[in-house]
C-alpha cells in the first residue's frame, strides 16, 4: 500500500515562488533599440536602414543641418527599403515616401548621417528624402506623393530651421560632385515648392 503523499505547507509554498522569481530580477531591462523606434515625423512608419549604410551622430550638435536633398529611387518603395536594409549595398536615405498614397518611411534618424548624397559634406549637413518612381516616368509623382513630401519637407524645415526655399531645399543633381540627375525634369518644383510654403 502507498502512504498518503504530504502537500507541501503554504510557507514553503511562498519561499519556492520567490526563488523563481529571483532570476527574472536579476535580467537586465530591455534594450532601448530591441522594439520599434521613435520616429522623428510622427507621420512616418520607422522602416530603419541596417547600421552598415548609415553613420551614427548627434546632428545638430556635431554637424549642422541646412538641406533637405530630394531624389528619386529609380525602383519600387519596397525594394528601396530592401536595398537601405542590404549591408553590402552602402546607401541609404533618411526617408521614403510612396507614390500610391503618400505613405513615408523613415530609414535613418535625423541625428544620424544617412549616405544618400555621393558628397560626405552634404550627407552631415542635409536631410535626404527619396520618393518612389523614375525620373523617366511621371505618373509615379502622384499628387498623394507631392502631398506627403511636402508635410514632411515642411516639417523638417521646422525642425532645422531650414529656410523653406529652392536654395535650401534642392534636387540630388544639385549636390557638387554627383553624376545623377534625380528628380529629373519632370517633377514639377514649383508645384512642390507651393505645398511646402503652405504646409
Amino acid at each position: 500500500m502507498e502512504r498518503a503523499k504530504t502537500l507541501p505547507g503554504r510557507r514553503r509554498i511562498l519561499k519556492g515562488a520567490a526563488l523563481a522569481a529571483v532570476p527574472y530580477v536579476l535580467l537586465p531591462d530591455a534594450r532601448a533599440d530591441a522594439g520599434p523606434r521613435t520616429v522623428d515625423y510622427p507621420l512616418a512608419e520607422w522602416q530603419p536602414a541596417t547600421p552598415a549604410n548609415r553613420t551614427a551622430a548627434n546632428r545638430p550638435t556635431t554637424h549642422p543641418v541646412d538641406r533637405v536633398v530630394i531624389h528619386v529611387t529609380q525602383t519600387l518603395c519596397a525594394k528601396a527599403l530592401t536595398v537601405f536594409q542590404n549591408p553590402r549595398k552602402k546607401v541609404s536615405a533618411h526617408y521614403v515616401v510612396r507614390s500610391v498614397d503618400g505613405h513615408v518611411a523613415q530609414c535613418v534618424r535625423e541625428s544620424d548621417i544617412a549616405w544618400h548624397a555621393g558628397n560626405w559634406d552634404y550627407n552631415t549637413r542635409s536631410i535626404g528624402i527619396e520618393h518612389e518612381g523614375w525620373v523617366d516616368r511621371p505618373a509615379y509623382f502622384t499628387a498623394a506623393l507631392y502631398e506627403g513630401s511636402a508635410r514632411l519637407t515642411a516639417s523638417v524645415c521646422d525642425r532645422f530651421g531650414i529656410p523653406r526655399d529652392r536654395a535650401h531645399i534642392i534636387g540630388h543633381y544639385e549636390v557638387p560632385g554627383t553624376d545623377h540627375t534625380d528628380p529629373g525634369p519632370n517633377w514639377d518644383w514649383g508645384r512642390y515648392m507651393r505645398l511646402v510654403g503652405r504646409a
